[in-house]
């Protein structure tokens, strides 16, 4: 049974924000007392937080699916409705935030941090806040956003001072068990170690972590044995710890060349060339294993490595190893540059950017005029396309940003297609440039005049069809002389 998970990918859904109210107030002698249709509430967001308890991605391997609450629509009597609850989802030190694509969102280190995965959605806004010197009575109110859809994948870097590497049954998990109290499961075959094991050491005034990486084999950059889903579990680490056999039973296996090829797989993995090394011949309580260690280590010096004889079982040489790692981990530690307060950046936009941004294209031989930005994209959310009162607010606020003049400069014409949105979720509509702002023109609640005239493209499209089908008939009566 899996107990260890440290790759998944997530699908997360913030909460839809909720729909404003439309209402007018009515009491006695008082029919119409004023519109007082209260606003939707906030969908809830979908927020990865650090937790330190929390040790594997075990929990979202099983259900990867996991949604906010949605905001509750307004009611009348002025009343907002609730906000939905946000999703705090625990994840472990050391977690990084991917898309689909492999880029970095975020990397989440130390206890508290927090990255909003999906955002939720506004509550749209009710009629009485809708309410103007010119709109009295709103006959409508915005819809509610919908929250964020998001397909993430999340990675699990674990993060330790010292990384213990080598081929499987080296002695890794041996080693950790009597420097620190962790109990990993030791065993004499390959792969005993299945996950990262941590364990905390102290040597002297220094407080370190260290890693047990399951064991690594030749071509475990590529994805061979399980060095590959592991390797990303050196990242984080200051110090590289080598722990070869020196009583290995395999003829073809030497401490010098198991430590060449291992070197070999994390070159090819890249990032950890400045990292130190240190390199541990272990299992010298075994006769043969001493004199091999012996032989090896004034090469293994010569190369520049520092070299220490360990015995895990025999608890041997393990004194002068701790404090030889704690001193590195010092160092690293007084290297890294001090962390400083986080700075609130304020960057206000330009004075001359309208937020937005009309593209023309061309769809079937036909001008297609694409608006895109925040605002506009926003507002077509929010509208009620139903209520005519809706779509003529929808207008005015549209013209009051700019888009209709940024249309007329594009080379718009009365009836030319005009999409907002992206191409797979965009409103199309006709334009007509006679529909501008003129709130106080509005007839009953809920309609609005200036919408009652026949689409000009539309009307257009009927005489180019009638044009045809009378040349089609001019064509099915000709005879030939």
């Amino acid at each position: 049974m899996t107990t260890f998970v440290d790759r998944v990918e997530l699908h997360v859904a913030a909460g839809s924000g909720g729909h404003g109210c439309a209402s007018v107030h009515r009491e006695k002698f008082k029919p119409l007392g004023g519109p007082d249709g209260g606003n939707g509430g906030r969908g809830g967001d979908v927020i990865l937080t650090v937790d330190q308890s929390v040790t594997t991605l075990l929990e979202y391997h099983h259900s990867p699916h996991r949604k906010a609450t949605n905001g509750k629509p307004g009611e009348g009597g002025n009343r907002s409705g609730k906000d939905g609850q946000d999703l705090i989802l625990p994840v472990p030190d050391g977690t990084v935030v991917l898309d689909k694509q492999g880029n970095v969102l975020a990397d989440l280190v130390g206890h508290g941090t927090s990255y909003i995965a999906a955002q939720g959605g506004r509550g749209g806004l009710g009629n009485a806040a809708l309410a103007s010197a010119r709109r009295k009575a709103p006959g409508f109110a915005l819809l509610g956003e919908p929250g964020d859809l998001q397909d993430i994948v999340l990675e699990l870097k674990t993060v330790a001072d010292v990384a213990l590497v080598g081929y499987p049954s080296a002695g890794k998990s041996s080693l950790i068990s009597v420097l620190s109290a962790a109990k990993p499961k030791i065993a004499d075959y390959p792969f005993t170690t299945l996950v990262p094991n941590l364990g905390v050491v102290t040597a002297g005034n220094t407080v370190y972590t260290i890693a047990d990486v399951p064991g690594l084999i030749p071509g475990a950059s590529q994805g061979k044995g399980l060095g590959l889903e592991f390797l990303r579990h050196v990242e984080r680490c200051s110090v590289l710890v080598h722990v070869l056999d020196t009583a290995t039973l395999e003829s073809d296996r030497d401490p010098v060349s198991d430590l060449d090829v291992i070197e070999a797989e994390l070159r090819q993995y890249g990032g950890l060339d400045n990292r130190p090394r240190i390199v541990v011949l272990n299992k010298i309580d075994v006769p043969d294993g001493k004199d091999l260690a012996e032989m090896v280590r004034p090469d293994l010096e010569s190369r520049g490595y520092r070299v220490f004889e360990v015995s895990a079982v025999a608890h041997i040489g393990l004194k002068e190893l701790s404090f030889a790692l704690a001193d590195l981990v010092g160092r690293a530690r007084a290297a890294k540059p001090k962390e400083e307060a986080t700075r609130i950046v304020i960057r206000p936009k330009a004075v001359d950017d309208a937020g937005f941004t009309v593209v023309r294209e061309e769809v079937g031989g036909e001008p297609l005029f694409r608006v895109r930005g925040e605002k506009p994209e926003r507002w077509v959310r929010q509208t009620d396309f139903n209520n005519d009162e809706a779509v003529g607010y929808l207008a005015d606020r549209l013209n009051r940003l700019g888009v209709e003049e940024e249309l007329m400069k594009a080379g718009a014409r009365s009836g030319d297609g005009v999409a907002i949105g992206p191409e797979d979720n965009a409103v199309v509509f006709d334009w007509e440039p006679s529909v501008m702002a003129g709130a106080e023109m509005l007839g009953r609640r809920g309609e609005d005049h200036r919408l009652d005239t026949a689409r000009p493209a539309a009307q257009r499209r009927r005489d180019k069809q009638a044009e045809r089908d009378e040349a089609q008939q001019e064509f099915d009566d000709f005879e030939p002389f």
